[in-house]
């Protein structure tokens, strides 16, 4: 693979549904990001670019990133609509 795929892009959601598994199995949550990242990598070395580790170094990096702020920004939103609608 020389770039980062359907396939690869299509794993920042599921690492943030194990990410939100994690965490609802009792995981503190300034854990996920340092649970992301290892998810990431795992899935890089050994899916996306297993021989090469440049390559699996850089997109377990871009995957780990990704789905942390998929992560915050939906949990963001999340909060700032319940406020929102709690004001009402």
């Amino acid at each position: 693979m020389d770039q980062l795929t359907v396939y690869g892009v299509a794993l920042v959601p599921v690492l943030v549904g194990l990410n939100e598994l994690l965490k609802r199995s009792g995981v503190p949550s300034r854990f996920i990001p340092v649970t992301s990242m290892v998810m990431s990598y795992f899935f890089a070395f050994y899916y996306l670019a297993p021989g090469d580790f440049k390559k699996a170094l850089l997109f377990g990096t871009v995957l780990g990133l990704s789905a942390i702020g998929l992560f915050s920004g939906a949990k963001n939103t999340f909060l700032a609509t319940s406020k929102a609608a709690k004001k009402r």
